[in-house]
């Protein structure tokens, strides 16, 4: 019976003859290496053996993208698709991982590689089930049935104490709030310890909760060893939680598939580092393979940036990103998360990012888009929430403004 094969595409730029270039790469993310061994046979070759699937030449310069490769008169960009034997590994993301994104970045052959698509076959969704609540949960968790969830994050990012953070928590609650979110780099130290810090918000959420018949849902930032975050996520669900939040890079695909499987809350994660495998054209990862790993770990929501945003990231990329997170995998077995728009937003980016996702399943957040509202915190929610409202309705932020109070002061400072 033939293995079902792992799929993988990149782009590539190599200072020697393309199709032997591929075929090195080839060798070493699979039974080769780098002189012919005896025991390579043509038998475990052809079993085990990545191969190169198809070879598109795009394109060559007389420079090299990245420094370090073999001297060449030019160098040849590429369109490279590999597969390797689903038996090689087994459904394991962390050894997929080192399959498909392991050395051969730094094989001396390669002067620019980044990885573009990943197929693979449905053996990883029978062992990985993906996100456990993914909107429908999230919806339900928040009492938020329709339109996107109005967030935001906790700043100062750091600094605050407890109790001052329960207070911004207390004006976002009033104020008709969603979602809130500690920042990345909150998690546990001792100016902000996190028992104390989930006590303080949560007394001021569940007081809020029984007022007005609905539970904010808050991402307290668990983050850590891996009993460390077991323990972080039961005091939360403890005291009334409904999320935890963790930065994805710093824990791995083991720590983020364990929290998966032990967790009774969403798992909110952050992409924190995301640029170092992204920024460069030349090296490193486009968004949707990345995403798919994470899917399949468990991620209920994903960060996506966002429109017109702070950083680097460009309209077009942002949109495909939260399109993949979206996006149907394995005949719809694998539940999509939920895209998180961050980064700078406010109310102006609203009709944008609908027309270009489709939907309002998402989170957004916004912090000066919030805050920075002349008539408060609370005009700022509501603000937020009728751009987004205008933008289901069809109707233009102007328009919707005439009638709208807290938008139209919002228009003055966005």
């Amino acid at each position: 019976m033939t293995s079902p094969r792992i799929h993988a595409t990149y782009w590539l730029e190599t200072g020697d003859d393309p199709q032997r270039a591929a075929e090195v790469i080839a060798g070493e993310q699979s039974s080769g290496t780098f002189l012919k061994l005896a025991t390579e046979t043509a038998e475990l070759k052809e079993r085990a053996g990545a191969r190169v699937e198809r070879l598109d030449v795009m394109g060559t310069s007389t420079q090299p993208s990245l420094p370090g490769g073999m001297a060449s008169a030019r160098y040849t960009q590429c369109q490279l698709e590999l597969s390797w034997p689903l038996e090689n590994l087994g459904p394991c993301l962390p050894t997929l991982m080192s399959t498909v994104a392991g050395n051969l970045f730094e094989l001396r052959q390669v002067s620019g590689l980044r990885l573009l698509d990943l197929k693979l076959p449905d053996a990883f969704v029978r062992a990985y089930p993906g996100p456990a609540f993914a909107m429908p949960g999230t919806r339900q968790l928040s009492g938020v049935p329709q339109g996107p969830l109005i967030g935001t994050i906790i700043k100062p990012s750091v600094g605050l104490n407890p109790r001052e953070t329960a207070e911004q928590v207390r004006l976002l609650v009033e104020g008709g709030i969603d979602f809130i979110k500690d920042d990345e780099l909150q998690a546990d130290g001792p100016h902000c310890p996190f028992n104390e810090r989930v006590v303080e918000v949560m007394r001021v959420v569940n007081e809020a909760a029984d007022r007005q018949g609905r539970k904010v849902m808050v991402a307290f930032n668990i983050t850590g060893e891996l009993d460390q975050m077991q323990r972080r996520h039961d005091w939360v669900l403890q005291h009334g939680g409904t999320c935890v939040m963790v930065c994805v890079h710093a824990v791995g695909l083991s720590g983020m598939t364990a929290l998966r499987r032990y967790a009774q809350l969403p798992l909110h994660a952050h992409r924190a580092g995301w640029g170092y495998l992204s920024r460069s054209p030349a090296l490193g990862w486009d968004f949707r393979p990345w995403q798919l790993l994470w899917r399949l770990a468990g991620a209920d929501h994903l960060h996506v940036n966002g429109l017109r945003n702070k950083f680097s990231e460009p309209d077009e990329v942002v949109v495909r990103a939260a399109r993949s997170v979206q996006e149907p995998r394995f005949e719809g077995q694998l539940p999509a998360s939920v895209p998180v728009f961050s980064s700078a937003q406010t109310g102006l980016q609203a009709h944008d990012t609908y027309a270009a996702l489709g939907n309002d399943d998402l989170i957004v957040t916004a912090g000066g888009g919030i805050f920075g509202h002349p008539q408060g915190v609370a005009a700022g929610v509501t603000a937020l929430r009728d751009a987004w409202e205008a933008a289901r309705s069809g109707l233009s932020l102007q328009e919707a403004a005439k009638e709208r109070s807290a938008l139209r002061s919002a228009l003055t400072f966005w």
